[in-house]
């Protein structure tokens, strides 16, 4: 058998009916409304009443006034409209905003407030919030710190490959992924944001000793690989030659001791000949490996070889094939002469700037419109002015050599030879 609602259950759902009908009540027009309420003995000072009490709920803070004195009851019915509609008005403006909407600002500041309390896990939460309401740089940064504490490197790694996809300058990306890539035995990767930021921001010490740390490990790890590998060919070396003295020692029969250890000095002396002959060609064995392994390495590269999309993708490629100007070209060549002022903007440091125009030098005779659209755009790059004022003078004179001898020569056509004579005021202004 159901049961009958409790007294309070009625109680509620007579209160909220009462409520419509008021409601109701205040749509109609004053006239109709006070036709309605006139039988029922209601006067001005129970409408009044009444609207104080739903003002409670909707929380009207505004100042209140009386009633304009007046005989006319029309007058004062209308303020008692105007009363309960600022009442509902509350009411309704209180349900809706009862939850803020969340703001990505505020889930940042929260976020940093509990970063500074230690509570990283809450702080990751916040950050990921914010992010999902607006991605930027300094959230993804942030939550990456954030997981660098509870030690979860790769998803650091990640959220500061994300933050430098929208702002590939954000120092604190590279820095804090240099510490990721650390972390997870990425050396090589880690000694190159670590550079990147150092060339961004020279003057910043802690960006220089995370550079120099990060280049120690590094080297470190080379040389214990190249160690290892020696030691290994060492010992292969000396078992073969302790084997072969050993079989000689058995050749011989019963004879005096003098002769037993002549003989074992003369064969003692070969064996070391022997070793050193066979360390020789080990060694060079090995430099013929490497050296086919680093032909190899660069021709996976040349494949591997796509545009930069920032100026920190661009230097690391480059980096990667210095040496080969044949692939440093190819790279250049993959990268529109126009893009050049939007990879870099304003982080083209003076080595790779130099090291461009070299390289535009190995192919200038066969591709002069190409090279001459490079060394324009190049000039468009953000800080170009101040990067050669500030360039040594080797370089400088090296700038002047080159624009002499090979792109003003007389074997370069009039239509190039005026373009380059505009630039040479750039590249080589006057002292």
């Amino acid at each position: 058998m159901a049961r009958a609602p409790s007294k309070h259950g009625r109680d509620q759902s007579l209160d909220f009916q009462g409520f419509l009908n008021k409601l109701q009540d205040w749509e109609m027009s004053p006239s109709d409304r006070d036709k309605k309420l006139k039988p029922q003995g209601l006067g001005k000072e129970n409408l009044v009443s009444s609207s104080q009490k739903i003002g409670v709920v909707g929380e009207d803070r505004r100042p209140r006034t009386k009633a304009p004195a007046s005989d006319n009851p029309s007058t004062a019915r209308q303020y008692d409209h105007l009363r309960n509609y600022d009442s509902i008005r509350n009411l309704s403006s209180g349900f809706m905003t009862e939850e803020s909407s969340p703001d990505a600002a505020s889930e940042k500041e929260l976020g940093n407030e509990f970063f500074k309390q230690k509570k990283f896990k809450e702080a990751i939460d916040c950050y990921s919030r914010g992010i999902a309401l607006s991605p930027t740089a300094v959230a993804y940064a942030n939550r990456g710190m954030a997981y660098l504490k509870i030690r979860r490197f790769q998803e650091a790694e990640d959220d500061c490959t994300e933050a430098l996809n929208l702002d590939d300058r954000y120092i604190k990306a590279y820095s804090r992924r240099s510490t990721a890539r650390k972390e997870l035995g990425k050396l090589k990767e880690s000694m190159e944001d670590a550079e990147f930021a150092m060339r961004l921001e020279p003057l910043n010490q802690e960006i220089k000793k995370q550079y120099a740390e990060a280049k120690s490990l590094y080297e470190k790890e080379i040389l214990k690989k190249a160690s290892g590998s020696l030691k290994n060919s060492m010992q292969g070396v000396q078992k073969e030659g302790k084997s072969k003295v050993e079989g000689n020692g058995h050749d011989g029969g019963i004879q005096s001791v003098s002769s037993s250890s002549h003989k074992m000095g003369a064969a003692a002396i070969q064996d070391r000949n022997k070793r050193n002959h066979k360390k020789q060609e080990l060694k060079a064995s090995v430099q013929e490996l490497a050296a086919q392994a680093a032909s190899l390495a660069k021709i996976e590269a040349a494949k591997n070889i796509t545009p930069p999309n920032s100026a920190y993708q661009f230097e690391v490629s480059w980096r990667g094939l210095a040496g080969d100007h044949t692939l440093q070209a190819r790279l250049l060549k993959v990268t529109s002469p126009v893009a050049l002022p939007q990879i870099f903007k304003n982080a083209l440091s003076a080595p790779i700037l130099i090291e461009i125009i070299r390289c535009i030098v190995t192919f200038f005779c066969e591709e002069m419109d190409l090279a001459v659209k490079y060394l324009e755009n190049l000039a468009k790059v953000s800080r170009f002015d101040m990067i050669i004022m500030c360039l040594s003078s080797t370089d400088k004179t090296d700038l002047h050599k080159i624009w002499d001898d090979i792109f003003c020569s007389n074997a370069t056509p009039m239509e190039y030879a005026e373009r380059l004579d505009k630039l040479q005021s750039r590249y080589c202004p006057k002292q």
